[in-house]
């Protein structure tokens, strides 16, 4: 079994039990989306496959909002199996600086590895996968649909994302339609705008539903 087969082996076990918008599954497609733009782009794919498998290993989320979990567990795990230090260091500084967090968070560091693993993963946040996971993390956070009093929260610090409780339908306007704009690759720009058109497709006929016009 090759170092790579080890790791994905390591994910599936890792993330056997974890709410589902965040599980094997998701490691899956982003791997997939990230091997998908590899094919257009120069880089480092070694370093590139560890931290698209890696990224979500301990996500900050579910560890009390520690950011240092993920990184020093992906870590632990390619030293267990003798991955090059040099590589090592840029996985870890990829998941160090891969989320979201508002869009306000500025990076400390950039790589063509970095801009790629993070468009697999953003791209997997958006369109009827991105929708879909938006509902189920909503309904894991027992977050309200939909409240028309409630108006989406805009340009919020990285703290307080990471602390915000809103609505599943606010989430599309702080996170989901900010994304087709802030990919760094051509090929995730192309793949991006058609799943941002299927999204608006989406709350437009949410809308319509929600006030019972249709």
């Amino acid at each position: 079994m090759n170092k790579i087969e080890q790791t994905i082996q390591f994910v599936k076990r890792e993330l056997s039990n974890n709410e589902s918008g965040h599980d094997w599954f998701h490691i899956e497609r982003v791997y997939k989306n990230a091997l998908n733009i590899l094919s257009e782009e120069q880089a480092n794919k070694e370093v590139v496959l560890y931290a698209a498998l890696l990224h979500d290993i301990a996500d900050s989320k579910f560890h009390n909002g520690d950011e240092a979990v993920g990184p020093k567990k992906a870590a632990e795990f390619l030293r267990s199996i003798s991955v090059d230090d040099q590589v090592i260091n840029h996985v870890v500084k990829i998941i160090e600086n891969i989320s979201f967090k508002g869009g306000n968070f500025n990076r400390s560091f950039n790589s063509i590895e970095l801009e790629i693993v993070q468009d697999a993963d953003r791209l997997d946040a958006i369109g009827a996968i991105g929708i879909a996971r938006t509902f189920n993390y909503g309904g894991y956070k027992n977050n309200s649909i939909h409240d028309p009093e409630i108006a989406p929260k805009l340009s919020m610090t990285k703290e307080e994302y990471k602390n915000h409780k809103g609505t599943t339908i606010n989430h599309f306007y702080e996170k989901l339609l900010l994304l087709k704009d802030l990919m760094n690759t051509n090929s995730a720009k192309q793949i991006a705008e058609v799943r941002h058109q299927y999204m608006l497709g989406f709350l437009s006929q949410f809308y319509s539903e929600w006030e019972g016009d249709l």
